[in-house]
């Protein structure tokens, strides 16, 4: 068997990470190594790699000194570009129980030019859906049913009639020349939230085949990190939910990457059921607007190239630029009213008559720009369109172009 090198970061989360590390090598075994990183944690995560890392060879460890956390997004490239010795890597959350034969399962699907993921079944604490089983077998370590889970794997393991489908999701592998050939997760995203979504893009565009396995399988815990810190609970009539609400820690970066999302792909994160990315075009639009102020340069700017104003914008910049690598001095531009700027596709129109409704039609721009296919001059509703042409240039986002910042 090919060995693989399991990548997970980790950050005070010290019961789910041991859970995680004892169902590899129960199930796995000590031929795959085992890189973990622990992101300046306060639980005792870092003196317990160092004791584990004494005693199983096939384990490495790194650590974030601080102050502050650097997040997944910079320590899974870690682990793999620092780390890593095996030609195979897997990304691995840190709650996440690897159920028996995962990696016989995902090798016999994965070569160069393949990214291969597991099946997660996970307790009901997210809605359902056609890319994972949702059976409860504990919300906690604590409470883990293992032979209940083990004896639900052998009994269904090989029921589907497909024994793949084409998606992704963590855990997932792929041979680490591949990972490095597109530059890995790309930090505009740091700490976390939306790379994964990016990279699935770019693996996409890049022409790799996303297969996932319905016979290896992970039991998966669910946000055990930033976005839920106080865990999951279970009511007196046995319904799970999640404690408390998601941290502001969370909802806040998950607001920094939307809009960093959207400014590199011109379109909200999207995928079919089975978790497969739908990639629209992306296209060169400048945004010329009228009566524009601050709040509404909030809501604008993220979804252009170029937008064009006449408010006055440097306090948005110096309160929105420590927030992305994208050089906004040079995004925002003053509206010159007859100028007619260099961008491929360009839309006028008066900021006075924007409604949340007609803010869908630039939500939706790449969509109806390639349904129309035309290039020329058209209306819709308050938007004045000059297309001058309909390049787009989605396939330059596949390698990471990495700030000095």
């Amino acid at each position: 068997m090919k060995s693989i090198s399991l990548i997970i970061p980790s950050r005070t989360n010290l019961k789910y990470l041991k859970w995680a590390y004892t169902s590899i090598r129960k199930n796995l075994g000590y031929i795959h190594e085992i890189c973990m990183a622990d992101d300046f944690s306060d639980d005792g995560t870092w003196e317990w790699m160092q004791e584990i890392a004494e005693k199983d060879s096939n384990v490495k460890i790194h650590r974030n000194e601080g102050p502050t956390r650097l997040g997944h997004t910079i320590l899974y490239d870690t682990l793999v570009n620092d780390y890593a010795t095996n030609d195979i890597v897997m990304i691995y959350h840190a709650d996440m129980y690897a159920c028996p034969n995962l990696d016989t399962e995902i090798l016999k699907h994965l070569e160069r030019g393949k990214v291969v993921s597991a099946t997660r079944i996970e307790p009901p604490l997210h809605p359902d859906g056609p890319e994972k089983i949702l059976v409860d077998f504990g919300i906690e370590p604590e409470e883990f049913d293992e032979q209940g889970l083990l004896n639900f794997v052998s009994d269904h393991v090989g029921t589907r009639e497909d024994e793949t489908t084409n998606g992704i999701f963590a855990p997932w592998a792929m041979y680490k020349d591949d990972f490095q050939s597109i530059g890995g997760h790309d930090p505009l995203y740091a700490p976390q939230s939306k790379e994964d979504s990016d990279i699935f893009n770019r693996f996409v565009l890049a022409g790799y085949d996303l297969i996932q396995t319905w016979k290896g399988l992970v039991y998966h815990m669910t946000s055990r990190g930033s976005r839920f810190k106080d865990g999951a609970m279970r009511n007196p009539a046995g319904q799970v939910f999640m404690k408390g609400r998601e941290s502001s820690e969370w909802l806040q970066q998950n607001l920094r990457s939307t809009r960093n999302f959207i400014r590199k792909w011109g379109h909200m994160v999207r995928h079919d059921e089975l978790m497969y990315p739908i990639i629209p075009p992306k296209y060169d639009v400048g945004f010329m607007v009228e009566n524009c102020d601050i709040n509404m340069l909030k809501e604008l700017e993220p979804w252009c190239s170029n937008i064009y104003t006449d408010c006055d914008v440097q306090k948005y910049i110096e309160d929105e630029q420590p927030d992305t690598q994208f050089d906004l001095s040079k995004k925002i531009l003053p509206y010159i009213q007859g100028a007619d700027p260099k961008n491929n596709i360009l839309v006028r129109f008066d900021a006075k008559y924007l409604t949340p409704q007609n803010f869908q039609i630039l939500v939706n721009l790449s969509d109806i720009l390639k349904e129309s296919g035309e290039v020329g001059d058209m209306e819709l509703e308050i938007f004045k369109f000059h297309v001058k042409s309909l390049d787009s240039y989605e396939s330059e986002l596949i390698n990471v172009v990495r700030s000095n910042k």
